[in-house]
């Protein structure tokens, strides 16, 4: 059962300067002591205060890259000592935990593939136990919003009140120009659900390819998430891992520039009326969205009696694809994404066809 969540405000962490977009960035990896100061102090230079690096890489397959591991927790504490910046990394196990406070690694992050573990959350979260240090949770691989929830109840009832998330999209089958699907309905779910979370996005994970994170990056801004967190390699045609996602400090700092940040209010009278017009004109149209679903609800079910008087098959395959290509090429003309129109009238198909199976078990 869901709880609610108690979040101590992200201004009072001690680790973002004033200001929107909160900013985390630095390599993938960690992969020399060069490597990790001299990124760091080109990120500086931007204002950037919060630097990130990963310590242990968890890889999909064995004999790859799997991070340099502890003895890259003391460069990170190197650039804490010399260049005053606070210093982050991901954690996936209670020895991850212990060797990130006894180098005084500021905040940490726990990764899609963790957070599908509860196991592994509950073993970092009783590490964590009355540390203070502020987490971040990736949501988990596949697009399981309970299973991200439950990560941070986990957490909280740690006693981890500086808690936030990060968006980096869900794996998928599909072919998409990203690296992982964004589902941005997932996280505008969990953003209403607790709004007083901080919430980062994560494009490079959710691009995999550098020409995306601008455009990524700037659409979560628009939706209204606070912080982003973005690799950034000092020489990327180097990098051991990521190569293909991470930007030039400088390249990182010509579109932090270019990012509009939205406000999430304004008291401009003329800009309340119009927005309270336009909203009360979606939930007349929403209204008669709702009409119209009962109604072919309705159908459906006169459909599923005249199937049962005549011993008839519920599903007929053919004819679903066939409407379900007309309503795709009807959709085009309104211009409406494909995917949107497949997932919003597969729904519907399901429903009529769990109603009419109803129909036929109630002998």
């Amino acid at each position: 059962m869901e709880k609610n969540l108690e979040i101590m405000p992200v201004g009072r962490w001690g680790l973002f300067p004033d200001g929107l977009p909160l900013m985390i960035a630095g390599p993938c990896s960690a992969e020399s002591e060069v490597q990790i100061m001299e990124t760091a102090r080109r990120l500086k230079a931007l204002g950037i205060n919060v630097f990130r690096a990963g310590i242990w890489k968890p890889r999909t397959h064995p004999n790859t890259f799997e991070g340099v591991g502890t003895k890259g927790l003391k460069w990170l504490q190197r650039v804490k000592n010399e260049l005053g910046m606070k210093i982050c990394t991901e954690v996936a196990s209670e020895r991850h935990v212990f060797d990130c406070l006894k180098f005084g690694v500021d905040m940490v992050w726990i990764g899609a593939r963790t957070t599908a573990n509860p196991f592994l959350v509950q073993e970092i979260a009783d590490a964590l136990k009355d540390t203070g240090i502020p987490v971040l949770v990736k949501n988990p691989v596949n697009p399981d919003l309970d299973l991200w929830i439950g990560a941070l109840e986990r957490l909280n009832q740690a006693g981890i009140m500086k808690l936030g998330v990060i968006h980096r999209g869900f794996s998928t089958f599909e072919k998409i120009r990203y690296r992982n699907s964004p589902e941005w309905q997932i996280a505008i779910e969990l953003r209403s659900r607790y709004p007083e979370m901080p919430f980062f996005c994560d494009p490079s994970h959710m691009a995999g390819d550098r020409k995306y994170i601008r455009e990524l990056s700037q659409r979560s801004l628009d939706l209204g998430l606070e912080g982003l967190m973005i690799e950034s390699h000092c020489d990327p045609t180097c990098a051991l891992s990521d190569a293909g996602q991470q930007l030039l400090p400088e390249q990182l700092g010509e579109m932090m520039k270019s990012l509009v940040v939205r406000a999430h209010d304004t008291d401009s009278p003329e800009y309340k009326e119009n927005i309270d017009q336009l909203r009360a004109q979606i939930d007349v149209i929403d209204e008669s969205l709702l009409s119209l679903l009962g109604s072919r609800m309705g159908i459906s079910r006169q459909i599923g009696e005249y199937k049962k008087v005549n011993n008839i098959a519920i599903l007929q395959t053919s004819r679903w694809d066939s409407i379900l290509e007309r309503m795709i090429a009807k959709g085009a003309e309104y211009g409406l994404p494909e995917h949107f129109v497949t997932v919003v009238f597969n729904a519907i198909h399901d429903a009529s066809v769990q109603v009419q199976n109803d129909i036929l078990s109630d002998e």
